[in-house]
């Protein structure tokens, strides 16, 4: 049995859950924060990520389960190796919590129940910053981060940068990062999604203090440089148009990656978006428009942008994008701009016209793509239109005819 259907199979009497407590030189808040999470009902467990302040001495002086990290390797290496010893003992999932006591443990009952309803999901604690003294940057970081997930995946994550979370141990096994520090966290979110996980959201409360800020060990500088950075690597490979493994279902983005790959299931994909017919076909022109335009280098960003500013559906325009790439669009280009610069067609493909005039065709490339990308545009925008329309009369057809007799 695939280890997806294991895990959506999972009753309330086979959800496990262990409570994970990562830290780091938290000597000072780590026992109050233990003690509440075990008296909310599940097994804990403290991973200590090398720390140097007598954490350890803390730990031997209480009744909790705990490994250690002879070095600190950061916290998302501290959450997989929980993963790691949760998996080995037979729980199926795990609830994350911060030792700095930034979170309240008495949110984990209602953890507890989403994981029962939601197992094949990772359970987001949306933090409620209204009436609290959160940090300017906290709240930027927050819609800064989210605003990135989205570009990523096609998820809406309303609280990306929250600690406080549900996993399935199953998917932190199977699912592979590179980052192990703080940024573990965004690019977990992200790769989830890619593989079938979906993302769900749980107001909790938080408490910011002078005391908690002093126990985070968050860098802003350092750690917001990895986090930009692991976003730039999923923002490029989400660009790409090859599959990524889905491990637990098709995706939003495997649906995107399809459009490229597979046309027809694609367009299919893109009918059964939230959006209108006209709202696809208008996600649809943008797209092919601003990737026909020869800015090099620039077509994803300039889409992000123009898509935002409008308010138009991302993922649509971005992943149609895909259908410009080289070489049959800039080559239609080409051979555009040369026939409007010679009035008549390029013919001859050779080290003479392709290699010494160069600098020419690339000329040529300019003049047809700007002249291309409109007509181009406005083509793909209409088919999409059409296809959309088609596809979501196909899919209601009795409503579309109850409508019809109510009117009779």
């Amino acid at each position: 049995m695939p280890e997806s259907a294991k895990i959506e199979q999972q009753t309330e009497q086979d959800v496990r859950i262990l409570i994970v407590i990562p830290t780091f030189n938290n000597a000072a808040t780590l026992r109050d924060i233990t003690e509440w999470a075990q008296q909310t009902g599940p097994d804990v467990l403290v991973v200590d990520d090398g720390s140097t302040d007598g954490t350890e001495d803390v730990l031997n002086q209480m009744v909790v389960t705990h490994i250690r990290h002879e070095q600190n390797m950061g916290k998302g290496a501290a959450i997989l190796s929980g993963a790691r010893w949760a998996k080995a003992q037979g729980y199926s999932h795990l609830i994350t919590i911060d030792a700095d006591g930034q979170h309240d443990p008495a949110d984990i009952p209602a953890f507890a129940e989403a994981v029962i309803q939601h197992p094949l999901s990772i359970i987001v604690g949306v933090r409620d910053f209204d009436g609290t003294d959160t940090p300017d940057s906290s709240v930027f970081g927050r819609k800064f981060s989210n605003f990135w997930v989205r570009v990523s995946s096609g998820a809406s994550v309303v609280d990306s940068q929250s600690g406080f979370r549900a996993y399935p141990v199953e998917a932190l096994h199977r699912i592979k990062c590179r980052a192990l520090r703080y940024n573990f966290e965004v690019e977990i979110l992200v790769r989830a999604v890619w593989a079938g996980l979906t993302i769900e959201s749980l107001p909790v409360s938080v408490a910011y203090s002078e005391a908690t800020i002093q126990a985070s060990h968050f860098r802003p500088f350092v750690d917001n440089a990895r986090i930009s950075l692991t976003y730039t690597r999923l923002v490029l490979r989400n660009f790409f148009p090859w599959p990524h493994k889905v491990l637990f279902g098709e995706t939003q983005h495997q649906k995107a990656v399809n459009f490229f790959l597979h046309p027809i299931k694609g367009i299919k994909a893109l009918a059964t978006e939230q959006a209108t017919p006209k709202q696809i076909a208008i996600a649809v022109t943008v797209g092919i428009f601003i990737a026909t335009l020869p800015i090099l280098a620039m077509h994803s960003v300039a889409i992000i942008f123009v898509a935002t500013r409008l308010k138009l559906n991302r993922l649509i325009a971005l992943n149609v994008s895909h259908l410009c790439a080289p070489p049959f669009v800039p080559a239609i280009a080409i051979e555009v701009g040369y026939y409007l610069r010679n009035g008549s067609f390029l013919t001859e493909f050779t080290m003479q016209t392709l290699g010494h005039q160069a600098l020419q065709r690339f000329w040529d490339y300019l003049l047809g793509a700007v002249v291309l990308a409109p007509f181009l545009a406005v083509f793909a925008g209409g088919i999409a239109y059409v296809l959309a329309r088609l596809f979501r009369t196909l899919k209601h057809p009795m409503k579309k005819a109850k409508g019809a007799q109510s009117l009779g």
